[in-house]
């Protein structure tokens, strides 16, 4: 795996130098590495010359006939991750494809190091489980390399994007009506939100649905009660801590991470979950029924989501046709209520 990374890492940087030494475009000198048509002979003799310069092998880049599918992520510390890498390899390896994680995170490389280097490498297909694709406002550019070699992409939970390709994922809006219709039906009528980025587009959809809700049920909610945060244990527990500081009885969070900072936060605070504050999280990561107390969580449908991506990454690495349009496949998600809710104590 490391060798991987370092031969990625090698090949984004190899292009950017080439391109700036020859004012050649990555797209293109990726064309001419990979002997590909629509480049002519003079730009085609002037990146090769360059390449030679910088003692790189013609061919040492060059992969026929791939049979491998690369999984970009980030980090795997956040649990849902794993979890969908294992599923999703599984799934490949029995179609008989080969995977090539692709983890990346801040101050480290980038996805878009490695959509240069998966320009070049041209893999079967590429799936990604998160990206700039589900933030609003962010440059897509970078995508582009994918039509440009032709290489099939499935995103995960990309829901508003206009952008070709296969995405799959979990109903926000359903999630989080039946989260809080569980803890309105608890009693709870002063209701945090814990939320991601809030540029993150899954993290929109919740916050747009939660005002929704509220207005339709008459309950009270101001801005001061929904908290906008990065999707980790510390920032779930420094942004919950927040919200349990203006009074809320119950906290929807946009993750697991963010509920178990939130309850660690309560803890902290000597209020006791779920009689003070009730916790519910999203995902239904694996160990969440574990935990004391096992958290009332929204179940992503990990498997479905999965072999749906697979069974679409196929039908389009077969048919490149396939690629020129978008399709999108949302599932019905599921409450899992279990120790970290109950009854509203406060009146």
């Amino acid at each position: 795996m490391t060798s991987i990374l370092i031969g990625m890492v090698s090949m984004a940087k190899t292009l950017a130098t080439i391109a700036q030494n020859t004012g050649v475009s990555q797209a293109t000198i990726s064309r001419v590495i990979n002997g590909k048509p629509g480049v002519s002979e003079s730009t085609r003799n002037t990146v090769l010359d360059a390449m030679d310069a910088a003692g790189i092998p013609r061919n040492k880049f060059v992969r026929p006939n791939s049979r491998f599918v690369a999984i970009v992520t980030p980090d795997l510390s956040n649990p849902i991750f794993p979890e969908f890498v294992t599923r999703l390899n599984t799934l490949l390896q029995h179609a008989g494809y080969q995977t090539q994680l692709c983890t990346y995170k801040l101050g480290g490389v980038t996805e878009a190091d490695y959509l240069t280097s998966l320009g070049t490498q041209e893999p079967a297909g590429v799936i990604f489980l998160a990206g700039q694709y589900d933030t609003k406002d962010s440059d897509l550019e970078m995508y582009k390399i994918l039509s440009e070699h032709k290489i099939p992409a499935a995103f995960l939970n990309g829901t508003v994007r206009n952008m070709d390709g296969l995405y799959v994922g979990t109903n926000d809006q359903r999630s989080t009506e039946m989260a809080l219709n569980h803890l309105a039906n608890l009693g709870h009528e002063r209701i945090g939100l814990l939320l991601g980025d809030l540029r993150h587009y899954p993290s929109i959809i919740k916050h747009k649905a939660a005002l929704k809700f509220f207005k339709s049920h008459g309950l009270e909610h101001s801005e001061e009660l929904t908290q906008w945060t990065t999707y980790g244990l510390e920032s779930g527990q420094m942004a919950a801590t927040k919200l349990l500081e203006k009074g809320v009885t119950a906290i929807f969070c946009a993750s697991d991470q963010l509920a178990l900072g939130a309850i660690k936060a309560a803890h902290n605070l000597d209020l006791d979950v779920p009689h003070d504050i009730s916790v519910v999280g999203y995902d239904d990561s694996m160990t969440m029924s574990y935990i004391s107390p096992a958290l009332t969580t929204i179940r992503q449908p990990i498997g479905n989501i999965s072999e749906t991506i697979v069974s679409g990454l196929q039908r389009m690495m077969e048919d490149y046709t396939q690629m020129a349009k978008r399709e999108l496949f949302m599932f019905e998600p599921e409450l899992l209520a279990r120790d970290s809710t109950a009854i509203c104590r406060k009146s």
